[in-house]
This record gives structure tokens, C-alpha cells and sequence, in this order.
């Protein structure tokens, strides 16, 4: 077990390359700015070094919000919300808040079948694997990043660690990503959500009738809890095989 001081005073810390790769993105997005406090007790529980990007993003981010609201990124936001941020970077929730972190340092706790470090709107989920992944059930190495698709209702695994995959979002954007799952208008609709809301896509996206014209689906904004737990509950009913932990948006 480290104290915080073998946390944070660490050579090459990731923050100054981090900061630079959010400055030269050409992704749109809100940079939220960060709980001092909230990020140093979110780095002892995690136990992971702030020369890592997850690291480093918890400690002096409070989150990154991408492409109108589409994308959420975890860290640990100033409770202060009178930055005139709109829509969902002004209430995101913290990572350890997402993930149930207890009140206060537990060195016995540990997120054991992986830590969700983003959601999207759609109710798709950025979790790294734990140690374990095959018994939690899903596909990857541990530490790599996979993905809940909410068109397949499926765990994915993208075969990348959180730093590489950050990277890439911010050199790439959401764009490719989600070339299958966005229509006309989109970025209007999820610009208006706020922090913890998604949108509910009926047909749901893994039907076949959102899958032959999703732009003819009908769609609302409700709390990304309930979108969550839909997937979670037809996963169940389709497939016999429990998800797991989505987070707590």
C-alpha cells in the first residue's frame, strides 16, 4: 500500500504531456477544472501513480465532456459549477463517484472487475478490465479497455490501455468511433443533456429496425441510470449472461 506522497511525487509525471495533447486537440470539448482534494483521495484509493494518464487525469482534471455532450470522460470536478459551463460539463459526476468509491480511504477496497472511466449517451461503457476479466465476463486482457455497445449489448474489447485510448480520442475524435450510431441533428440533441442524462433510442439500437434506419428512431432524454439498466436487464433476457458493473452516472 503507497502513501499519496508515492502517488503523486513521481518522475515524469503524466500531467504536462497530457495538458499538451488537450491543447493541441482538434476535438471539441469542455476540459472541467478539478477538486484538488477530490483528485488526490481518488488517486490513494486507486493506488496508481500520477505517471500514468489515468493517474494524471484524476488528479488535475475534472473531466472531459467531447463532442456536444456525446462522450464523458471521468475526473474529479471543482463542486464550484459557476464556470457557465453548459449541459453536461456542468454536473458530471467524479470517477469515484461512478464507481461507488467509499466516503472515505479504504485500503481494502479495490475496483476488482474493472473501473468505468466513461459513458456515452447512448449508454455505452468505457470500463478498464480488473485483474480478472474472464471471470468477470468479459473479453481483454486486465488493464485493457473494452467497451459495452449498446447495438449489441455486448462487452468489446479494444485492445488498448486507458492512456492509448484517451489519446486517441483526442487525436481522433468521436466521429469514426460512432459513424454507425449517429444521425442528422445528433450533436443538437445531446448538447441539451445535462451530466448524468442519456438518450433512450426507441427501436432500441440492437433491433432490427434501428439497425435498417436508425435516423427514423424516436428519441428522449432520460437519467443515464435507467439506459443502463435497460441494457443490463435485456442483456440478461437475450443472451443469459449478466453485464456486470455499469457505474453509477
Amino acid at each position: 500500500m503507497r502513501d499519496l506522497t508515492e502517488l503523486t511525487d513521481v518522475e515524469e509525471p503524466s500531467w504536462p504531456l497530457l495538458s499538451e495533447a488537450l491543447a493541441a486537440s482538434g476535438v471539441s470539448m469542455d476540459v472541467l477544472p478539478a477538486d484538488p482534494a477530490l483528485g488526490r483521495a481518488t488517486l490513494l484509493q486507486l493506488q496508481v501513480t500520477a505517471r500514468s494518464w489515468l493517474g494524471g487525469l484524476v488528479l488535475n482534471c475534472g473531466g472531459l465532456v467531447l463532442d456536444s455532450g456525446w462522450l464523458r470522460i471521468y475526473g474529479s470536478p471543482a463542486a464550484d459549477t459557476s464556470t457557465g459551463l453548459p449541459g453536461a460539463s456542468a454536473d458530471l459526476p467524479s470517477l469515484a463517484e461512478v464507481n461507488e468509491f467509499p466516503e472515505r480511504f479504504d485500503p481494502s477496497w479495490r475496483p476488482a472487475n474493472g473501473l468505468v472511466v466513461g459513458h456515452d449517451v447512448l449508454g455505452g461503457v468505457f470500463l478498464v478490465n480488473g485483474a480478472d476479466p474472464e471471470a468477470a465476463g468479459r473479453p481483454g486482457r486486465p488493464g485493457e479497455i473494452v467497451y459495452f455497445a449498446p447495438d449489441s449489448l455486448r462487452w468489446e474489447t479494444l485492445e488498448v490501455g486507458h492512456g492509448e485510448w484517451l489519446d486517441w480520442f483526442l487525436r481522433e475524435g468521436t466521429d469514426r468511433f460512432y459513424d454507425t450510431l449517429r444521425w442528422p441533428g445528433w450533436r443538437a440533441e445531446s448538447g441539451l443533456l445535462g451530466g448524468t442524462q442519456g438518450l433512450s433510442v426507441v427501436p432500441f439500437l440492437w433491433s432490427a429496425e434501428a439497425r435498417r434506419d436508425l435516423h427514423s428512431t424516436s428519441r428522449r432524454a432520460v437519467p443515464l441510470a435507467e439506459i443502463l439498466q435497460l441494457h443490463r436487464d435485456f442483456a440478461l433476457k437475450l443472451d443469459k449472461v449478466d453485464p456486470g458493473f455499469f457505474g453509477s452516472p
